[in-house]
């Protein structure tokens, strides 16, 4: 799951999606991926990754962008140290992938390896942090949309194309050279269980299929997705952004099925969810439904839920029994019951929104940001070169305070 930070077309927070340490896994050009371990000796313990540090506990970074000034920073949430990064000309957005930060710009994107990043085994999971350094620079005519997984990252563009780059190369430290994913007019490709879910512009209703890294399609399932706005990659499948609700593509007894999930009867077209935020990891998702109000999406139970909070720049949630978070123009942070729609706690920070106000802000580079992990939340204040963290599960308090010497108005936490 890709999340991403603030901008006209944002696309979501996705789960951490991170380098594959079991056997078999397919890479992007379709040959096997050795698994990492391989990469020492047969006596090394298991989960060894050379050039890593294993922790037991996650090792969350922030990364920072200025948008203004294109200078780049990541902050290390564990010792509080601030490390300095190659600026970016003109940076438009910033997504990532749980390791990999991706700083788009209006003729591509510039990928940094944060040095963290985990890894899921199911009945356990590995933490690492390595090295911060520069990957390199996918060069594109238009934006990308960028999403991976444990093997693929897919790079989409405006013009129609799209590729796979091995995610091996990444972490490598260099691009690759990637290859053509064959699939003609993508909108989205969003790589998920060894597939890729991908949304074509067929002019009308927007064709979903699932096909295999090859390009082979496997299922086209009858569910479209008109006007496809954001996505997220969450345990039930890929939830996607489009003009009549959510659609959800998942897999079921080795079938690849799409489920709709439509919108509360006369819910009106600038209410829509333009993207998605989330915990990677959760099946709770969050948008704005306007400039007064953010929807609650619980993939499980394939409901929506309008939550109205008053005018908020951004919002977020760690999912089951956490509180939605929404920040005010304000500046004030406010958390909600997701059951009932109650107000439960406030706190009034400095992260107040500049220029438009009243949730215009919302949704472009500069605004405040909220990303949210399983046990803290981080409020981007651009305006006072600060980052705040929350305790959200002690009504709000706020646990620390970051100064910066940039004004974050890009922000996405990776280590998760």
């Amino acid at each position: 799951m890709t999340t991403r930070s603030t901008t006209a077309r944002r696309l979501p927070a996705v789960a951490a999606l991170t380098l594959a340490l079991c056997a078999g896994c397919a890479s992007g050009d379709g040959t096997e991926q050795q698994p990492a371990e391989s990469k020492s000796s047969a006596s090394a313990p298991h989960g060894y990754v050379e050039g890593a540090e294993e922790s037991a506990e996650q090792q969350s970074r922030l990364v920072l962008g200025d948008p203004a000034t294109g200078r780049t920073r990541v902050l290390d949430l564990i010792d509080e140290k601030t490390h300095r990064t190659p600026s970016v000309k003109k940076p438009t957005a910033l997504t990532t992938d749980g390791r990999f930060a991706h700083f788009h710009t209006a003729t591509g994107a510039t990928v940094l390896d944060t040095g963290a990043w985990m890894v899921d085994h199911g009945d356990h999971v590995h933490y690492y942090r390595a090295d911060i350094r520069p990957v390199g620079r996918i060069s594109a005519a238009d934006d990308l949309a960028i999403r991976s997984d444990a093997a693929v990252t897919a790079v989409t563009g405006k013009d129609g194309g799209a590729r796979l780059h091995r995610r091996a190369d990444l972490e490598d430290g260099r691009i690759g050279k990637g290859r053509d994913a064959a699939i003609d007019k993508p909108v989205s490709v969003i790589p998920f269980d060894e597939h890729l879910v991908v949304v074509s512009d067929d002019g009308e209703s927007g064709r979903v299929t699932v096909r295999t890294r090859a390009g082979k399609q496997v299922a086209a399932p009858k569910a479209g997705c008109r006007d496809p706005r954001g996505d997220a990659v969450t345990r039930r499948g890929v939830v996607l952004s489009c003009a009549d609700g959510a659609v959800l593509v998942r897999e079921e007894d080795g079938k690849f099925e799409a489920v709709e999930i439509p919108y509360p009867e006369d819910t009106p077209e600038e209410e829509r969810a333009d993207d998605f935020r989330l915990r990677p990891g959760s099946d709770t998702l969050t948008s704005l439904a306007g400039d007064a109000a953010v929807w609650v999406l619980d993939v499980t139970d394939r409901k929506w839920k309008r939550i109205d909070t008053g005018p908020v720049v951004a919002a977020n949630t760690a999912g089951e029994g956490a509180p939605l978070l929404a920040l005010g123009p304000d500046g004030t942070l406010r958390g909600y019951d997701i059951d009932n729609g109650r107000r439960t706690a406030e706190i009034e920070l400095k992260a107040k929104a500049t220029g438009r106000g009243k949730g215009k802000d919302a949704g472009t580079p500069g605004a405040p940001d909220i990303a949210v992990d399983t046990t803290r939340a981080y409020v981007s204040d651009p305006a006072g070169k600060r980052v705040d963290e929350i305790d959200y599960n002690d009504d709000l308090r706020l646990a620390r305070s970051f100064d910066l010497d940039i004004s974050p108005g890009l922000m996405v936490e990776t280590g998760r």
